[in-house]
């Protein structure tokens, strides 16, 4: 069987031939499955998107309509699929619930201390030999208290090295980790963590009740010297509430690998282009603010990973199982 898998990076394609190598051929395209596009997909009944994927009702039924049965996403987000509509057309969805856990939680703290450190201003003077040292001044991380929003695999993984800092540890979730509250953690409401923590990094899904987590009034109730670090789903913060606070010269640093309107920006060059999205552009203008194009996944343990579950779950349709990737199981 030969497989149609959008949305892969030059760096991901070797490592996606070469894990289904001897078992199925796979077509890579560079270029992400939405309307546009999925009218390509005709033919092949198997489908791998990435993450920035547009599976609306619209897309799953040309997709169907095409002779498509399965969509293995790789990602462990999904909630740029209607499942709804893909069960109605009888498909099989699967998704990867998980992958190194380090490799964006390691990330998020490189934003962090990129902005704390000023490590993008520092590197663009150096590269100008410029060598002076104002404006440059950041803050020992020992000693201050971190929020930690959603505490699961990657946000404990971002608490151990918070811990390794010698932080006080404040967290905020649905249920406790047992292993955050060895290191340390103490749980409290969202708004007491956001008072008094000097990080703030988010680790939670988007979900209907976490969309715009970090609106207006959480924006108000943190620090005026608070870092804040997302690199979770775009859609966790409300980005024009960010940009109003930020030009009232608010926040010690902004880190961001996610942004609530990324798709058809993010993982494309756009350098040649008039970028119409005002707040983006008003976002990275910011000399306190650092923007990655949702790169925290994108290690080499990672990605290997989420391929090797993706060969599984696909896999696992062609033998009629089901695992817990299989948001929708193959009908009958």
């Amino acid at each position: 069987m030969e497989i149609l898998a959008f949305g892969v990076t030059a760096d991901e394609k070797p490592l996606l031939e070469a894990a289904f190598a001897g078992q199925h051929e796979v077509r890579c395209l560079d270029v992400f499955l939405g309307e546009d596009t999925a009218p390509i997909a005709a033919g092949y009944e198997v489908v791998s998107s990435s993450v920035n994927a547009d599976l609306n009702g619209r897309v799953l039924r040309t997709l169907a309509a095409g002779g498509t049965r399965m969509i293995a996403q790789r990602s462990t987000g999904f909630n740029n699929i209607d499942l709804d509509v893909a069960t109605s057309l009888g498909m099989t969805v699967s998704r990867v619930s998980y992958y190194s856990p380090y490799s964006v939680a390691e990330f998020a703290w490189t934003l962090a201390m990129a902005v704390n450190r000023r490590i993008v201003r520092a590197a663009n003077r150096t590269r100008d030999f410029d060598f002076r040292l104002n404006g440059l001044m950041g803050r020992d991380l020992r000693g201050r208290t971190v929020g930690v929003l959603g505490t699961g695999k990657i946000g404990e993984a971002f608490s151990r090295i918070a811990a390794g800092f010698g932080m006080r540890l404040l967290g905020w979730d649905v249920a406790e980790n047992p292993a955050c509250v060895e290191l340390g953690m103490k749980y409290v409401d969202k708004e007491t963590l956001l008072a008094a923590a000097d990080v703030v990094s988010l680790h939670v899904p988007l979900l209907d009740s976490t969309h715009h987590l970090i609106d207006a009034a959480a924006l108000r109730v943190m620090r005026d010297d608070a870092i804040l670090v997302n690199s979770s789903r775009g859609g966790l913060v409300d980005t024009d509430a960010l940009v109003d606070e930020l030009r009232a010269g608010r926040f010690a640093g902004v880190g961001l690998d996610v942004y609530e309107a990324e798709a058809g920006v993010f993982f494309l060059d756009k350098s040649l282009e008039a970028v119409p999205d005002d707040t983006l552009a008003r976002l990275i203008t910011f000399p306190n603010v650092v923007v990655t194009s949702h790169q925290a996944y994108y290690t080499h343990d990672a990605v290997g990973q989420i391929i090797d579950t993706t060969v599984a779950n696909v896999a696992d349709y062609v033998a009629g199982r089901r695992s817990s990737n299989t948001l929708v199981p193959r009908s009958a």
